[in-house]
């Protein structure tokens, strides 16, 4: 089941920012008295009475021709199509404006379902004059306060109250991966490519997002479900008019996937935005394979894969553990091998090792390098035991957590992957107190 995401929309300088980290539980987004400060969508994850949602913070709606304006617009009505509930955010303390009219217009052709909250309203004069806004036609304003934290309770209350009652579920035995990358590396092509080798269509099952489709197919024996493709075709080009439009629409398809196609463009090498969307899906803990596009428009010495590999592995070093595969979406290079790496590098997400071998596997690595001595104190290392997958995650109990340093938890998961195929998985060590 996708999770549901709540989009915090208003005009520039209400306190959405305030709000969202607020909920987040961090300092996220930039906070600053001045309007326009947050240009860019951002996108996290919160928890509400153990229903997790995802967040989109949005630049301010303004009309204006202040700079900026035309993008913020945009990105703020991109982030309203991808929402499945919107919090309206107004300020007591400027009270109703003509921005907030105009903004509330935009929500009424969006068909989505809109919480109005009004923020700033720190004291009991300043609920009063919440009932102006009832004029917005939202119902019922919500009274909150982003700085003391007034009110976020009763907030979260009706936004989950608001999420959607069916989502689109797909059968639990069918492998879920999504294809991710910067606008022009060739994502559609890639789909299509495919879809069209030899591939038989089971179904295409509804999504949570209005107009995203699922699609189904079976190869080699295998039921795959390919996340949110119908949205790469059908509306591709709206998102990627700039980079930025981009980066949270990959976000959410990480956040249903099993396993991730991350896609380079070969004519254009690594960018910026590249490492920012590979290291979200990192940190999400999914299956990542790196697919390099247009391999085929390349003029090739002996040694060109090699050295790209190369370039691949520097710049993304916390992926080490991702094969790379080059690929041609147009000349089907390579395309039929796509289904079985997935199968496998989904495998080794799901993979479980017995107690027994992991302690062995330990053990032996300990006797090699001997745990560290730290201020007089040397780490010892009592046991180890994986307590889940997707991906997998160890627990290694030691005598003091904090006498092991991350190089030794890294030398541990060298160990492992050494002893273990846990190739295209990123893997997890938690160290604990025996007590």
């Amino acid at each position: 089941m996708a999770m549901p995401t709540v989009a915090f929309i208003g005009r520039p300088n209400v306190g959405k920012s305030t709000i969202f980290n607020r909920i987040a539980g961090d300092r996220i987004s930039i906070v600053e008295d001045t309007p326009g400060v947050t240009r860019d969508r951002i996108y996290t994850h919160a928890e509400w009475l153990a229903n997790e949602f995802a967040m989109i913070d949005t630049g301010g709606i303004q009309i204006s021709d202040a700079p900026f304006n035309t993008q913020i617009k945009n990105q703020a009505e991109i982030a309203i199509e991808e929402a499945d509930v919107i919090v309206f955010i107004v300020s007591a303390k400027e009270g109703l404006t003509s921005d907030d009219e105009q903004v509330a217009k935009i929500l009424y052709r969006s068909d989505k379902p809109v919480v109005l909250a009004v923020n700033k309203a720190d004291n009991p004069d300043a609920r009063e004059d919440i009932y102006d806004f009832y004029a917005l036609g939202f119902g019922d304003p919500m009274p909150i306060s982003g700085v003391h934290g007034t009110g976020i309770g009763d907030l979260l209350d009706k936004i989950v109250e608001k999420f959607p009652k069916e989502t689109g579920n797909v059968p639990n035995d069918d492998i879920r991966f999504s294809i991710i990358g910067r606008p022009n590396v060739g994502k559609s092509s890639l789909v299509n490519a495919i879809l069209g080798e030899n591939r038989v269509i089971v179904s295409d099952v509804a999504g949570t997002t209005r107009d995203a489709i699922d699609t189904r197919f079976e190869a080699d024996n295998i039921k795959f479900t390919m996340v949110d493709t119908a949205g790469i075709r059908k509306r591709g080009k709206v998102y990627e008019n700039t980079e930025r439009y981009s980066v949270m629409r990959a976000m959410k398809a990480i956040d249903q996937s099993d396993v991730i196609l991350f896609v380079i463009n070969a004519e254009e090498g690594i960018r910026e935005q590249d490492k920012k969307v590979a290291g979200y899906a990192h940190e999400a803990g999914k299956a990542i394979i790196t697919v390099v596009n247009k391999w085929d428009t390349l003029k090739k010495t002996n040694h060109t894969q090699q050295d790209f590999e190369t370039l691949i592995r520097n710049e993304f070093q916390y992926m080490a553990y991702s094969p790379i595969i080059f690929v041609s979406a147009k000349t089907k290079q390579r395309i039929e091998q796509l289904p079985a790496l997935i199968k496998r590098v989904y495998d080794n997400h799901e993979k479980r090792v017995q107690s027994s071998a992991l302690n062995d596997v330990i053990m032996d690595a300990v006797a090699v390098h001997p745990t560290p001595t730290v201020n007089g104190k040397r780490l010892r290392i009592y046991y180890a035991t994986q307590v889940v997958s997707g991906p997998p995650t160890f627990v290694v109990f030691v005598n003091n957590p904090d006498l092991m340093h991350f190089s030794y938890v890294r030398f541990l998961e060298n160990q492992i992957r050494d002893n273990f195929d846990f190739s295209g998985t990123p893997i997890r060590i938690i160290k604990r107190s025996r007590k």
